[in-house]
């Protein structure tokens, strides 16, 4: 649904399940949508009956062609559509990507780490630094309820389960061994971990802010409500909406 906050419309041309709680979206653009060149860029997202928006990371823009992988639970605004195989040819709004990853050019390494959420953005980071960087050592650890998706990431990852809506990514990243010097760590997923993260890496670690960056995509403790705007949803309120705290409601 286009509105002033996503004004570019596109329309779902392919549905296919990744893995049981991930769903990949290919979409036509209107052409008007433009990327940022930053791998973890996302966008903003209005499906057909409602008002509100969600935020998902993009794993591909290229010309007119949009994919987005959505995680989906057993209820929400956009999983209940997504969840639809009857979704492909159904127009939507897409609000400007806006991304963030930015690596100083001090550092010697990356470590990405995130959920099934993150997972969009670090498969085309780590597609990025293949292409850009290709010396750069590069770790990642993800996180699944569904097990290891093994095809999805393009570099060797360490694979960490998690039950659907859950998280222990704090107790990862506190166990990681860092490599030497200086840097750069990008993480996303669920607010109350990435808090606890960023308080560990800025304190234990005494990263500075231009040596990481960590995003909540969304909240395990605070479901979103539909607006009384909104009409009796044709899509129940998803309370793993992406909300990411750099950007205040803002990256799935």
């Amino acid at each position: 649904m286009v509105s002033s906050r996503t004004p570019h419309a596109a329309v779902v041309r392919e549905r296919r399940q990744l893995s049981d709680h991930l769903v990949r979206l290919v979409l036509e653009t209107d052409g008007s949508l433009a990327t940022t060149g930053l791998p973890d860029e996302w966008l903003a997202l209005t499906v057909p009956g409602q008002f509100q928006t969600r935020y998902y990371t993009v794993r591909r823009l290229e010309g007119r062609e949009l994919v987005l992988d959505v995680v989906v639970h057993d209820e929400g605004l956009v999983t209940a559509w997504a969840a639809r195989h009857d979704c492909v040819g159904d127009t939507v709004g897409l609000g400007a990507p806006k991304g963030s990853f930015e690596p100083p050019d001090d550092a010697g390494w990356v470590v990405l780490a995130g959920d099934l959420t993150a997972l969009p953005a670090m498969a085309r980071i780590a597609e990025h630094l293949a292409a850009t960087r290709p010396d750069l050592p590069l770790q990642l650890h993800a996180e699944s309820p569904d097990g290891p998706l093994e095809d999805y990431l393009a570099a060797p990852t360490t694979w960490h389960h998690a039950d659907p809506g859950s998280s222990d990514l704090a107790r990862v990243v506190a166990g990681l061994d860092w490599p030497a010097g200086p840097g750069y760590f990008w993480m996303a997923g669920e607010s109350a971990q990435m808090r606890e993260i960023r308080r560990h890496v800025r304190r234990d670690l005494g990263q500075d802010t231009r040596h990481h960056d960590v995003m909540g995509y969304w909240s395990g403790s605070r479901g979103r409500q539909a607006r009384r705007v909104d009409p009796p949803p044709a899509y129940a309120s998803w309370t793993s909406t992406t909300t990411r705290t750099t950007t205040s409601e803002d990256t799935a």
